[in-house]
């Protein structure tokens, strides 16, 4: 069971500390779709909130679209966009016995549905054909006041990929879309619902990306000295503002947090002069290897730099891979 920290002395409220890290969890997949989240009376007992306030956090989880309630079952996390890993299909039957086993399967369902086999050769073929057309223009998504999270995942996916891919505020993906008749969208696991709710009358294809799960980031922020003075270097003011939230939850008061968006000078100049430790993307690394560089003279000790991976998982990269067609 994943361990939730929660700050009683924090500034930020609990039920945003808590929401937080769920939203964190499921994001990196440590809650895959179709998990049951811990029910109100173990987050109660794990966490010490009243259970009215984990229900409350549940409801907005809810109605973000990132859970679904089950009357009588639970809370699960809602699976979203075109995920199913049973979609990595080969005609290498020997290779792949399991993905055999499922078209004979769901051939079997068909015909006892009352398909002919050439309306359901057809219904395989035109499902193939579209996604193939979906996957010549791959569209990147994200809100336009946190367009530097949507920088980061165009990189990746540029570098990753090999295919061009176009970066689209959330509020243009609408206008975009009219004017496209085919296309796949990909956006982080925090704004699936969104995109979502916008492609679905559309021709694309929606795929959410699962992120990485930082967790030599975060056991590296658990074994950081008392007053240790820590900075965060990073494109996207989301990713930082969850981070601090993140960080708060993990150590309280007792880290001095400082933060900078990369194409902030000021911030990242005084960042670097301050940070004992720094944590950054790869996105974000050669700005601040130039600003440490540039500070040279004023630093009696240079601070130490980690870069983490990738912003998205590689198991989500090597899957959109598969989607795409390009594996």
């Amino acid at each position: 069971m994943i361990q939730f920290n929660i700050q009683a002395d924090s500034e930020i409220p609990a039920s945003a500390q808590l929401y937080n890290q769920i939203q964190f969890a499921i994001a990196s997949r440590q809650y895959p779709p179709g998990h049951r989240l811990p029910s109100t009376r173990q987050l109660a007992m794990q966490t010490g909130l009243h259970r009215n306030t984990i229900s409350k956090v549940y409801r907005q989880l809810e109605e973000a679209g990132i859970v679904d309630a089950q009357a009588g079952s639970g809370i699960y996390v809602r699976s979203q966009g075109d995920e199913s890993e049973a979609r990595q299909r080969s005609p290498l039957l020997e290779q792949y016995p399991q993905a055999h086993k499922l078209v004979k399967h769901t051939l079997d369902d068909l015909l006892k549905q009352g398909c002919t086999l050439s309306h359901a050769r057809e219904l395989f073929l035109s499902e193939v054909d579209w996604r193939l057309r979906c996957s010549a223009r791959v569209l990147v998504t994200a809100p336009s006041v946190d367009i530097g999270v949507g920088e980061i995942m165009l990189r990746e996916l540029q570098e990753s990929l090999q295919i061009p891919v176009q970066l689209v505020p959330l509020e243009e993906l609408d206008q975009v879309l009219d004017q496209t008749r085919s296309g796949t969208v990909v956006t982080s696991r925090y704004f699936i619902g969104q995109a979502e709710s916008i492609a679905a009358p559309k021709s694309v294809r929606v795929i959410p990306l699962d992120i990485h799960d930082y967790a030599q980031e975060i056991k590296l922020i658990k074994e950081l000295p008392v007053g240790s003075r820590f900075g965060i270097v990073c494109l996207s003011p989301g990713f930082l503002r969850a981070a601090e939230i993140i960080l708060h939850s993990l150590r309280g008061d007792d880290l001095i947090v400082m933060m900078a968006q990369t194409d902030d000078a000021y911030k990242l100049n005084a960042l670097v002069k301050s940070a004992q430790t720094i944590a950054c993307d790869q996105s974000s690394f050669a700005a601040v290897k130039a600003a440490i560089s540039a500070a040279r003279e004023d630093l009696i000790r240079p601070p130490k730099v980690f870069c983490s991976e990738n912003y998205i998982s590689s198991k989500s990269i090597n899957l959109l891979k598969r989607e795409l067609g390009l594996d």
